[in-house]
């Protein structure tokens, strides 16, 4: 199969073109909603750590319910679905703006119910994958779709603060909507059908959930690499409403800059992609995964140290920030990934993907929360110290297990039966 066989395939193009205009709407909105509230709703640190956490809270909640559910029905409708009804909760902002009764909580009731329909897409859509191409074309397709998550990222950021700006935010909103219903119109095109997964009679969704979490947990290998990036996750929501007030009201710089910092993000995960194979074949697998989390560590460092520059300098240290904290996350998640995956058997993967999903998400919602009231109580330059330093557990964490001894990933033959609790990979 060539490079360019996958595009010959209807299918695939139309979850490509789903993909892409969800992966757009999704990037718009991280810049679009803090900028809303903060710009136009005059909100608090407190209060972007509040809308933060609503939008990151379906994923504790809902994960490991969607992926069980997900298995047992056709994915392809669900996941249409899901977009449709993000085009229309979006639309309930450029209205609730007209008619004088937008604000914070409503911000946050919408980013709460759009998370929920996102977990569902993006579960549905990651399961659609392997259903529509030949496992020979899995590595082609995924990279297609990675270059579209890089692009969005990338796009996304920037083309939502420019629109912020000069369509005014409310109905910047109306452009998110439109993109979602594309994902959804494409998404519904897909044409090969699909035969949910066999149950046992009797079987519980809740005993499904329960064993995916019991391997999860059982399994050392797996439950250090999710701990340490738990971790990472945690203190980068404690980070995120200092440093989202910092950016959007602090710097006092158009909506276009905002836009352009964060689109640095999708610099360096597509710099994080390119790099990922060369790195990963140069260092020993343990070694790169403590090196690549002490780089993000390091390059959080950076923000708070921005807060005492004047505003060009201050841009410039976040853009650096955003570049080198991105790349250096996509390699260590590119390995991680995969590491998980080779030493995970087959009847567990969705249910071991599903259960670490929500565990590395699980504390966000805290943390940004935490991150809120902490911007308050201490100040903003000391919030995002404290959280860039405590990033460094998640070094102590990989440098202290037996990962660190781990030379490369195992070939992609997992173990018959799961590890138990004490058991080295």
């Amino acid at each position: 199969m060539t490079s360019t066989g996958l595009w010959r395939q209807p299918d695939f193009r139309n979850l490509w073109l789903g993909q892409t205009s969800s992966m757009f709407a999704a990037n718009m909105i991280a810049v679009m909603l803090p900028l809303l509230a903060t710009q136009l709703l005059d909100a608090s640190v407190f209060e972007v750590g509040v809308l933060a956490a609503a939008g990151h809270l379906p994923y504790l909640l809902v994960s490991l319910f969607a992926g069980v559910w997900l298995d047992r029905r056709p994915k392809r409708p669900t996941v249409a679905v899901a977009d449709a009804l993000r085009a229309l909760l979006l639309a309930a902002i450029p209205v609730g703006w007209w008619q004088e009764w937008l604000s914070v909580p409503l911000l946050a009731a919408l980013a709460f119910l759009i998370g929920v329909c996102s977990v569902v897409s993006d579960i549905g859509s990651a399961s659609l994958l392997p259903f529509l191409v030949d496992r020979d074309d899995l590595i082609e397709g995924n990279s297609k779709l990675e270059l579209s998550a890089s692009a969005s990222s990338i796009g996304g950021h920037a083309i939502a603060g420019a629109a912020f700006q000069f369509l005014t935010g409310p109905v910047a909103m109306v452009v998110n909507s439109v993109l979602f219903a594309l994902s959804a119109l494409f998404t519904g095109l897909i044409r090969k059908k699909e035969e949910p997964a066999e149950v046992e009679e009797g079987q519980s969704i809740w005993t499904d959930m329960a064993e995916g979490v019991r391997f999860v947990i059982g399994h050392v290998t797996v439950r250090t690499l999710i701990l340490a990036t738990l971790i990472v996750n945690f203190f980068t929501a404690l980070a995120e409403p200092a440093s989202l007030t910092f950016v959007t009201k602090t710097l006092g710089i158009a909506p276009l800059w905002v836009g352009v910092i964060f689109a640095a993000s999708g610099a360096g995960a597509l710099l994080g992609a390119v790099l990922a194979g060369p790195v990963s074949a140069r260092l020993p697998l343990g070694r790169l995964l403590i090196l690549t989390s002490a780089v993000a560590a390091l390059a959080s460092l950076l923000t708070p140290l921005a807060t005492f520059m004047p505003v060009p300098v201050a841009v410039a240290l976040l853009v650096a920030m955003y570049t080198i904290d991105a790349a250096v996350i996509v390699v260590y998640n590119i390995n991680v990934r995969a590491y998980r995956a080779a030493i995970t058997p087959d009847t567990y993967q969705g249910r071991m993907n599903a259960a670490a999903r929500m565990a590395v998400l699980s504390l966000v919602p805290v943390g940004v929360l935490l991150g809120g009231g902490l911007g308050v109580l201490v100040g903003v330059p000391w919030a995002l110290a404290l959280a860039s330093l405590g990033m460094f557990l998640s070094t102590v964490v990989l440098a202290a297990s037996h990962i660190r001894r781990v030379e490369r990933i195992p070939d992609l033959e997992p173990v018959r039966e799961p590890e138990v609790v004490g058991e080295e990979a």
